[in-house]
């Protein structure tokens, strides 16, 4: 028979015991409210000038812009006149006391917003005692007026649940001066007023803050959208150049070790040494393949298939501009320097280059003219697409794009340490301008 034990229950005052949610939800607002409302009240926030790239500002003169940023600054001391105001036709003799105890909380909160929150809870007070019998409590007309500013802009530069801890002190001010302190006869309650303005004032506030964060959320999500698709298009098309260097270079090495393996036979009677020089030639090229197949393979999709046809070169170029002139666009080839055999992976690049440059005119500029010249220079070959602006008359309109065809032509560029430049021209076109370097080979090939 076995005895079980009871463990003693922890003492009320034990830490260990578990709390409920209503006291935890009571302690975290504790804490919070201490936090904001007096451990950060000092924090110095000073207001930041306004933006003024919105769809008004952006239209005003130059000097009107820089002084539309300092619009929020001028608004805070306009009403800080506008309480001083107040409090002198309250009481003339005693301006020079309400002036600075009305103007001071609302110029505090271009600085320490959480202060001037406390120094208006302060001039209140004092505004009662110094403003004589207005027939108002407990909030004269001026600290009535400079409370609810202060409510405002503080809750606009601060946190949704800083400015319902501040309600809530408000709240708790007008209960005390109600029930405790009691008005005189003469005394009429505005305390149920400025609680339900001020509510709804706080409430607007508090929905202008969320959708200000669900804009900055969605505008965040909408740059790493666009960051990550510019970066799958860049991997899409570094997949793409290495099929087609996976294509050429496959074919050069078949070349290799075919001719390595034939080259023998065509010698009568060829020395041991040669046999085993083509041997090893033909092994390493069959080597080299098999390895070649095996890293770059794995760039292929499951259902692609290598192309029949070889792969273009600008030899080719000629059957393009021809079917570019069928869909509309008149374009014009020009050839400088002397015409030479350049590497295959050059003469790909190049083609697919005058291609996506001739495709991207199609697109944006229906119906203008463009311009190919291809320049056979010392080291290298110079490319130049250039477009005119697409005519007024024409039938088609220019159907935006997502850079990607720019995108690509960089990277092929880039994997050749060539050089690249686009852009608009002057005249309202397009140009791409590329330098792709040659290294050259003597005639042994070194």
């Amino acid at each position: 028979m076995t005895e079980t034990t009871q463990m003693p229950s922890p003492p009320p005052g034990d830490p260990a015991k578990p709390r409920s949610p209503e006291f935890r939800l009571a302690a975290n607002s504790l804490q919070g409210l201490r936090q904001d409302l007096f451990h950060d009240a000092f924090a110095y926030r000073p207001l930041p000038l306004r933006s003024v790239d919105g769809p008004v500002t952006r239209r005003l003169p130059g000097r009107l812009r820089e002084y539309a940023a300092w619009l929020p600054h001028a608004v805070i001391v306009t009403a800080a006149l506008f309480a001083v105001l107040i409090a002198a036709t309250i009481s003339d003799r005693m301006v020079v006391v309400l002036g600075p105890i009305t103007a001071i909380p609302i110029l505090l909160t271009m600085v320490r917003p959480v202060v001037a929150f406390w120094a208006s809870m302060a001039a209140t007070p004092v505004s009662v005692l110094f403003g004589g019998s207005t027939g108002d409590w407990p909030w004269p007309p001026a600290a009535f007026m400079v409370h609810l500013t202060v409510l405002t802009v503080v809750a606009i530069r601060t946190r949704p649940r800083t400015a319902a801890y501040m309600w809530a002190v408000t709240g708790a001010y007008a209960f005390l001066a109600e029930a405790v302190l009691g008005r005189g006869p003469y005394y009429g309650s505005n305390a149920g007023p400025m609680m339900v303005i001020s509510a709804l004032i706080l409430l607007v506030v508090a929905v202008w803050h969320t959708r200000k964060e669900a804009r900055q959320e969605v505008t965040a999500q909408q740059t790493v959208t666009a960051h990550e698709r510019s970066r799958r298009t860049l991997l899409e098309e570094r997949t793409n150049i290495a099929r087609e260097l996976h294509d050429v270079v496959a074919h050069h090495m078949s070349v290799v070790a075919i001719q390595a393996e034939a080259a023998p036979y065509r010698v009568e009677n060829p020395p041991p040494e040669l046999e085993r020089a083509f041997a090893t030639i033909r092994e390493n090229a069959v080597a080299a393949l098999t390895e070649l197949r095996r890293v770059l393979g794995v760039v292929r999709a499951e259902d692609y298939e290598a192309p029949d046809a070889p792969q273009p070169t600008l030899a080719d170029l000629d059957g393009l501009l021809a079917n570019v002139r069928d869909t509309g666009l008149a374009v014009e080839k020009t050839v400088t320097g002397a015409v030479r055999a350049l590497p295959q992976g050059v003469e790909l690049s190049a083609y697919r280059i005058v291609q996506e440059a001739l495709s991207n005119s199609l697109r944006h500029a229906p119906g203008a003219t463009a311009k190919v010249e291809i320049g056979y220079v010392l080291g290298g070959l110079g490319l130049r697409i250039i477009n005119g602006p697409p005519p007024a008359s024409a039938l088609l309109k220019p159907s935006p794009g997502a850079g990607h065809g720019i995108t690509g032509m960089r990277e092929r560029v880039t994997m050749l340490n060539g050089e690249m430049t686009a852009g608009a021209t002057d005249e309202g076109g397009y140009e791409v301008t590329v330098f792709l370097p040659v290294t050259a080979t003597t005639e042994d090939g070194s």
